[in-house]
């Protein structure tokens, strides 16, 4: 039946999926079969076999889908029409010397020809056993990109993991990939405790996860819009912002232990008093931002409009957050969710005890001004919500202060599929949710709250 219909249809459907899954179906209809090189969206991956989705371990299997991506790749590039433009090419591959090479000249050429508008390769490697592997990768990469340095000139999105390379190479990538506009980096480093200079025209995302540097610099990015980091390595302030006068979203998440220094907003954000979007993720442990005075914070956070605070631990005194209204007059949005998440917590003691993991504890906070009033905020967004004295005051609190509030969304704590295989032990620790489900436990937490205008409450879960 899909052989009947016209190409034009055809090939917007085929521009949906996977484009290895496009050519399985192509294959069934000679008539279909000159399609493939006609579609406008290719996206070509080592993951298009059920369950290799998140897999790093190389497998036999594994390396044929990864010869089938490189071919498939330059037979699509190499026989299309001039006339018939790639409107996105998206490739992610493990980095082995023939079929990254066979997938980096396929692609330098097409971009020659003007073939592509925009490129995406994501870089995978083998399992990581040692900090040899990583130095191996990066030479890998090092070697890939300067053997065809014209398939990454025109590259607009760039993911990297399990990589270290030289104190000099990432700002060398960024200078041979000229058109970047997403750097993501994924357990990629230039040694432990190194400084990463980052310098580009066009970037306009940075995303961070892991590695061990010890401060990122943005010196002079004139685009960049967002920044992510998680899990910095330092114990000092992860980021230094430079020139960066678009920067508008920031979100940072770490599992802090006691000998992290807290994060002041005011000396961190010094420089950036442009971001209107901040999320700030603590892995159910320790808070490592510090509540300072809105009044020195004010005109750092004068633009902020959506903050989202994520797995704070379950159990600690919500108050602290206010500080964030009282220096942000401009807040529309504030989202928290509250949450004991054991499957990424640490819960042997001896481990906890040895590596500087801290013990719940509230955080040391007073209103600077008790009477303050927000006329911006309208929005309040709670997940893990109990029907409890926390919860409770600091929904009360919040709506004393914001006075043009119209929408309270409480629910039930988040879900997640790995904690279901919990050791029991583990299990026997985590608190039933009291979340209100049925309409007469939702009546009475919403006259236990006993606010003027209970219609702003929701109870969407």
């Amino acid at each position: 039946m899909l052989s009947n219909l016209p190409n034009d249809l055809l090939l917007n459907i085929l521009d949906r999926v996977d484009t290895l899954d496009a050519i399985r179906i192509c294959i069934l209809s000679k008539q279909m079969l000159k399609l493939p090189a006609m579609l406008t969206r290719i996206f070509l991956s080592v993951s298009s076999i059920p369950g290799l989705h998140d897999r790093v371990v190389i497998t036999s299997e594994l390396l044929r889908t990864n010869s089938a991506v490189a071919h498939v790749t330059d037979s699509i590039l190499s026989t299309r029409s001039p006339d018939i433009a790639i409107n996105k090419l998206r490739i992610r591959f493990i980095l082995t010397q023939d079929d990254s090479l066979t997938i980096a000249k396929s692609v330098a050429h097409a971009m020659a020809a003007r073939k592509v508008d925009t490129a995406e390769f994501t870089e995978k490697t083998y399992k990581i056993s040692s900090p040899d592997d990583l130095v191996r990768f990066g030479k890998q990469f090092n070697d890939f990109i300067g053997a065809c340095p014209d398939a990454f000139a025109g590259l607009r999105c760039l993911w990297l993991r399990n990589m270290r390379l030289g104190e000099l190479d990432i700002p060398n990538i960024l200078s041979t990939c000229k058109l970047l506009e997403s750097l993501h980096l994924t357990y990629c480093d230039s040694g432990i405790h190194s400084v990463l200079q980052v310098e580009h025209a066009l970037l306009v995302e940075l995303e961070v996860d892991y590695g061990k540097f010890e401060r990122i610099e943005l010196i002079c990015l004139p685009k960049l819009q967002r920044v992510s980091y998680t899990g910095w390595y330092s114990h000092e302030d992860p980021l230094h912002f430079g020139f960066v006068p678009q920067l508008s979203k920031l979100s940072l998440t770490k599992t802090g232990i006691s000998s992290d220094k807290t994060l002041e907003l005011t000396m961190f954000l010094a420089n950036v008093p442009s971001i209107t979007d901040l999320h700030l993720g603590f892995r159910s442990e320790k808070i490592w931002v510090l509540p300072e005075c809105p009044k020195l914070l004010t005109t750092t956070l004068s633009k902020l409009q959506h903050v989202n605070l994520d797995n704070l631990p379950e159990g600690c005194d919500l108050a602290w957050t206010i500080f964030i209204l009282e220096a942000a007059p401009s807040l529309k949005a504030l989202c928290i969710t509250v949450w004991d998440h054991w499957c990424i917590m640490a819960t042997d003691k001896e481990f906890r005890k040895e590596n500087g993991f801290c013990e719940k504890d509230d955080v040391k906070w007073k209103p600077y001004a008790p009477a303050f009033k927000h006329k911006n905020l309208a929005k309040l967004i709670i997940h893990g919500f109990q029907p409890d004295g926390n919860f409770m005051r600091y929904i009360r609190c919040v709506v004393e202060a914001a006075v043009n509030m119209a929408e309270i969304s409480l629910h039930d704590r988040k879900m997640c599929g790995r904690c279901g295989d919990l050791d029991p032990e583990i299990k026997d620790k985590v608190c039933p949710s009291r979340y209100p489900y049925t309409a007469e436990e939702r009546k009475r937490a919403v006259d236990g709250l006993g606010l003027a205008l209970p219609a702003l409450i929701h109870f969407p879960s």
